[in-house]
């Protein structure tokens, strides 16, 4: 057999001898340094309790800039670079077979070759949506409006309903029908308010160009196109007038009104809620969950304050803008022009192939998900993060025991919750059937729309029947993870432990530890105990299970982080504390669980430096590379808006401070730049 690499020779050669003898070790040892992660990133000449993100990787920050396509470039990108190089073997194997009409390798081919099939799409032009706007044409009152509204929901394109089926917050077995805030163009209400620079800009560009542009398309006279603009935008200003601002959407209490449908017909009575949801395919609907009850009041009031006309050029508005990025180059170039360029400072589109397969993995991704991990994702890796998830539960078990401030009382309701933490590692034990979708090579457009409509039937389905707790919400070449509140599960793809250019086994455990310990196992574990996530009990239920005094101290020690974080400001915005409360709570969290999980490796127990780091400085550094990456100033300014996640660079910089392992690592003193004076330093978990 040959064995063509270090790292296979050192393996074979362990395995030969049955066990692991100092020369392994020692050879292990000349891996972990040549192939070492860290080294190549660091900036040496930057000083670690000033800047400790720049100190990581400041090196590759100055060696890899902003490629145009993207609004930010790091290690996730590097990750999806490789994933869409493997998933683009996959389509084009999948093209080169004669495959039988409804295999999913047929499914893939046809996709594919209709998206890059441009001759075709240039051709059609707008003809495509000929028929979805012939059907917004013919309304002629409220009650074909709303009609409408309930047809569009099910091939994806924004209105102001808002519908989709999940499951009961106070009861988690059951999935229920949920309503919440929709309908603006704009990324959030702020956008239609705030005054900073980025804002503005993007305000005024949605109302002068993208607004006008997409009328034009429709074959709108430029004054017709400057009417329909001026009140398509007076439209969602006032339904953004009764939309929630990001960090108010983060209380499940405060978004969680449950009420039969008599009820919600006296928020909108103008809308027959019955009819709209049969035709949602949301069937045998009595009681339904109203995230917003506001919001739909204004809706209500909306449909009879701007008349049938405003409404359907709305409606073609939000169809062409769903839609453009899958017709001809020139409404594909606007709609990058703006969604790219203005909002998120992209210089150039991504390469046609890339589009179409990140549009695949989002319609089928499990289709795809199938193939990938038998060829990506080894059965011992997959073992390994198993067993790290095991040390991270066993970690956060001993750091609830030793919390001072928490009662005997909660606590053992704490260990309950996470004992029954169900990690989901790599890759889903059962398969999404697609038998039901129809693919094609006639249209790319209708592949998109049917690919929609699946998802929708596939969602609506649920109502009515057991939750499904196997089912998964991200494919196994996702670069990402969650933490679901009603399932009290951690989900983690196969894809977000990759490191580019490196394999697994090529990586020592302080790293993998810091990578993939602290920043995705700990950090989604603690989700289940943030300041959302605590709210739910051990069965997914949203209920109060904290004593009154321990959730007092709880949210003491949250407001901590929430004024460290307002604090942090970033060109003439800051970050928002507040909603960005709960990622912060499981960054800190699980930095910290992961540390001690890390402590009782041997590689800790030894102490051995590694091209001159020490074991705790290699983990604080694998977690930093997790981060590794910069964004554009647009990009950065939307995030700080619309997101619940800090900046990459603030969720290595911020959380260390309050850990003292960290200053004791590299030795941070008073009068560094990231020095907090103990008094301030924050700790939950």
């Amino acid at each position: 057999m040959m064995i063509k690499n270090i790292q296979s020779i050192a393996l074979a050669t362990c395995a030969a001898l049955a066990l692991f003898t100092s020369s392994c070790k020692q050879d292990m040892a000349k891996i972990y340094e040549a192939n070492d992660p860290l080294i190549k990133n660091m900036d040496a000449s930057a000083k670690p309790g000033d800047d400790f993100f720049l100190y990581a990787n400041g090196k590759w920050l100055k060696e890899n800039p902003i490629p145009g396509a993207y609004s930010s470039w790091g290690i996730g990108n590097l990750v999806q670079e490789d994933l869409r190089s493997k998933l683009k073997k996959i389509n084009e194997d999948a093209l080169k077979q004669n495959a039988a009409k409804g295999s999913n390798t047929q499914k893939i081919g046809d996709f594919y070759y209709s998206g890059m099939d441009t001759v075709t799409i240039e051709k059609q032009g707008i003809t495509p949506l000929k028929a979805e706007l012939a059907r917004v044409d013919a309304i002629k009152d409220v009650p074909g409006l709303v009609n409408e509204f309930a047809y569009l929901e099910t091939i994806g394109v924004q209105t102001p309903i808002g519908a989709y089926a999940g499951q009961d917050d106070r009861n988690s077995a059951k999935i229920i029908l949920q309503l919440s805030q929709s309908g603006i163009g704009l990324p959030n209400r702020d956008y239609y308010y705030n005054k900073d620079a980025h804002t503005v800009a993007v305000r005024n560009d949605y109302q002068q160009s993208h607004l006008p542009a997409l009328f034009k398309f429709l074959g709108y006279a430029d004054a017709a196109a400057k009417t329909a603009t001026q009140k398509t935008y007076e439209l969602e200003k006032f339904l953004a007038d009764s939309s929630r601002k990001l960090e108010d959407l983060r209380d499940p209490y405060k978004n969680y009104n449950k009420m039969p449908l008599a009820g919600l017909s006296k928020l909108a009575p103008l809308v027959n809620w019955k009819a709209s949801f049969e035709k949602m395919q949301y069937k045998g609907v009595d009681t339904v969950i109203v995230g917003q009850p506001e919001y739909y009041r204004a809706v209500n009031t909306a449909l009879t304050r701007f008349s049938i006309d405003d409404w359907k050029n709305y409606l073609r508005k939000n169809i062409i803008d769903e839609f453009s990025p899958f017709l001809a180059k020139a409404m594909a170039n606007e709609s990058f022009r703006f969604y790219g360029t203005v909002i998120s400072g992209k210089k150039e589109q991504l390469p046609r192939w890339k589009r179409v397969i990140d549009m695949e993995n989002g319609l089928m991704g499990e289709v795809l998900g199938q193939i990938f991990v038998k060829e990506y994702f080894p059965e011992p890796t997959k073992k390994r993060y198993e067993d790290m998830v095991e040390a991270v539960r066993a970690s956060f078990k001993d750091h609830i025991e030793k919390l001072d401030w928490m009662s005997p009382k909660t606590k053992e309701r704490a260990y309950d919750k996470l004992k029954k933490v169900n990690p989901k590692v790599g890759f889903p034990d059962h398969w999404k059937d697609y038998s039901g979708l129809e693919i094609d090579r006639s249209s790319y457009l209708n592949n998109v729309i049917r690919g929609t409509q699946f998802a929708h039937k596939f969602n609506a389905d649920k109502l009515g029947k057991p939750v499904d707790r196997n089912e998964w919400g991200m494919t196994p070449q996702t670069y990402n993870a969650y933490y679901n509140p009603s399932n009290n599960e951690i989900v983690l793809p196969a894809a977000i432990f990759m490191v580019p250019g490196t394999t697994d086994a090529n990586i020592d455990d302080a790293v993998v530890y810091g990578y993939g310990a602290a920043s995705t196992i700990g950090h989604e574990i603690t989700h289940g105990f943030d300041d959302q996530g605590r709210q739910y009990d051990e069965k997914g239920n949203l209920k109060a299970w904290w004593t009154t005094q321990d959730s007092a101290k709880f949210a003491q020690r949250a407001q901590m982080l929430v004024d460290q974080f307002n604090g942090y400001k970033i060109g003439d915005q800051h970050v928002n504390g507040k909603a960005t409360l709960g990622e912060n709570i499981a960054d800190l969290g699980g930095i910290v669980i992961g540390l001690d999980a890390f402590k009782k490796t041997q590689q800790y127990k030894e102490g051995k430096l590694i091209n001159g780091l020490t074991p705790t400085q290699r983990y604080f550094m694998g977690f930093a590379l997790g981060w590794l990456g910069q964004d554009r100033k647009e990009a950065l300014a939307n995030q700080l808006m619309v997101d619940v996640h800090s900046p990459g660079f603030m969720r290595v910089n911020g959380p260390f401070t309050d850990v003292p392992e960290f200053y004791e690592a590299f030795k941070i003193k008073k009068g560094d730049k990231m020095w907090l004076d103990p008094a301030k330093r924050v700790k939950i978990w």
